[in-house]
Formats: C-alpha cells, sequence, structure tokens
C-alpha cells in the first residue's frame, strides 16, 4: 500500500511536468473510483489549470484554477489505496501504457495523465478550499515538518493505551505512516510493536521519532518500496525494498546480528514484523 514516500516521490515525479496545465478532456472507465458521478467530476475540472502538486500525508492533491479566475480554487485529492498510480504520458511516449487506467486526463500538449489501480481500492475526489480544509484538519501532523517534534509525539502517545504501532498507522494521530514504516521505525527504535503507547518512555520516544524521519527521508530518496504494483509517476520501481530491516523477512537473521531470526506476529488484523531479541516483549499484564 503506498505510504508516505510513494505518494511523495509521485508528488516529486509530477511536480514540473504537470504544473501549469490545462486538463482538456476526462475520460472515465471506472466510476467506482470517483467521490462524485462521472459528469460532476468532469465538470468541476475541464479546462481548469494545475497550479499546485501537493501531498496529504498518503494523499497526492493537485491544486486547480479556473481559466477566467471566476470560479473557486479546487483540490482534486487521490487516495492511491491498494495499488493506485499517478503516471504521466506525454504523446511520444513509446513504453507500454498503464493495463489498468481507471480515470484519463487528457492535457494540452498531448500528454495525459492515468489514474491506474489493479485493485480499485483508490478514492479521487474534488473538493472545494473550506471543504478541504475540514478534510485534511482531521488528519494528524505529517511526521518530516518541523511542527512534528518528539514532545508533540510524546504527547499524542501519552494519551492512548494501544499498541505503538496500532497509534502509528492511525492517519488521524499521524498522517502518512503505513505497516511497512510503522515497523521500520519501531525496530530502528528497539520498541516492540505491541508496546502500550503510553508506556513508552521520553528515551523511547526520542529514538522513535529519530527512527521514523530518518525511514520515511531514507525511503523519499530510494523513491520508495516496489513490491508488486508501486511505480513512480514515470513508471520506475522504489528500490527501498533492498533497505527494508523487518518488513516482510520472516524467518531471516536480525540485521544488527544479534543470533536471531525476524518474526512476525498479527493483532489489529495487520501484521507485525520484529526482531525477538532487540525489541523485547513488554508485559501486558501490568
Amino acid at each position: 500500500m503506498p505510504e508516505l514516500p510513494e505518494a511523495e516521490t509521485i508528488r516529486r515525479g509530477l511536480e514540473a511536468p504537470l504544473g501549469g496545465r490545462t486538463i482538456l478532456r476526462i475520460y472515465v472507465r471506472f466510476p467506482d473510483l470517483l467521490a462524485a458521478p462521472p459528469p460532476a467530476f468532469r465538470s468541476a475540472l475541464e479546462g481548469r489549470h494545475v497550479h499546485t502538486v501537493g501531498r496529504r500525508g498518503k494523499n497526492v492533491v493537485l491544486g486547480f484554477s479556473d481559466s477566467g479566475g471566476q470560479g473557486p480554487d479546487l483540490r482534486l485529492v487521490v487516495n492511491l489505496g491498494m495499488s493506485g498510480r499517478l503516471v504521466l504520458r506525454e504523446r511520444d511516449d513509446a513504453s507500454e501504457p498503464p493495463s489498468h487506467p481507471g480515470v484519463e486526463f487528457e492535457l494540452d500538449g498531448g500528454g495525459r495523465l492515468i489514474y491506474h489501480d489493479i485493485r480499485r481500492f483508490g478514492r479521487l475526489r474534488v473538493l472545494e478550499e473550506p471543504a478541504f480544509r475540514e478534510w485534511s484538519d482531521g488528519l494528524g501532523p505529517e511526521p518530516l515538518s518541523r511542527r512534528f517534534t518528539a514532545k508533540r509525539l510524546m504527547a499524542g502517545l501519552s494519551r492512548s493505551g494501544s499498541p505503538v504501532r496500532s497509534w502509528l498507522l492511525d492517519q488521524r494521530r499521524i498522517a502518512g505512516v503505513g505497516n511497512i514504516y510503522a515497523n521500520e521505525a519501531l525496530f530502528g527504535a528497539r520498541v516492540h510493536p505491541r508496546t502500550a503507547a503510553n508506556r513508552l518512555s521520553e528515551v523511547e520516544v526520542r529514538q522513535l521519532h529519530r527512527a521514523l524521519r530518518r525511514v520515511l527521508r531514507a525511503a523519499i530518496q530510494a523513491q520508495g518500496t516496489t513490491f508488486q504494483d508501486y511505480r513512480t509517476a514515470l513508471g520506475s520501481r522504489g528500490s527501498y525494498a533492498s533497505r527494508l530491516r523487518v518488513y516482510g523477512r520472516e524467518g531471516r537473521p536480525c540485521s544488527r546480528r544479534c543470533g536471531a531470526g525476524v518474526e512476525r506476529l498479527v493483532f489489529g488484523n495487520r501484521s507485525a514484523f520484529l526482531c525477538p531479541r532487540c525489541q523485547s516483549e513488554p508485559d501486558l499484564r501490568e
């Protein structure tokens, strides 16, 4: 599932070639990907110019103005779901086209921006600015922002008795972190995924804060993690999978060479990966 690094990689890939361009026509192949009926979706965006290419949490956010400057500014929020991709194809692109195009945006200059989604769990919605701000305010802080300090993380964790891995996955508490990078950050901080959030010490919280930001930055630099479906905006694979230390590595030796093997456990209907020696099991009876 695309997380913050994958969404940010797509944003960076689209920013220069997409900024300033006009949506001429929209072709909707699968209406279930849209939060509005296709006619309303097309009417809202056709003829508008892309003036910003941004991101919020796991979502790519395109900002639009209209050609006459009379209508309200709009945001297209693209949630990538499990297998969503945004692919930019210029007119002379000779590469193989996406196999599962769901929505296609015809651009001035002959190119197309294609939303591709094999499993079709993604969602595209158009919001006016007040609705966008309300939606954005419902998400937690961006973990790579300056305002996301260790002190702020500790304040949030201290109010919850849920397992810390589950806390990190809650988009209302922190935006953009999914299961891959939550597991990697907890390993980096030597914190067991089932530890109650409010049981972490100040030292552990500071270690987690550093580890989370370090992992996210490294994953962005590697253009994300590709297992199967994820690709960048230009069709490349992310290379961070080779640097994962616990996620998906069940039974393989701990990368710290502690002598233990990576274990997998399931709680909250999600798999967690950890080193049982480096991340000691909390006493859940306390």
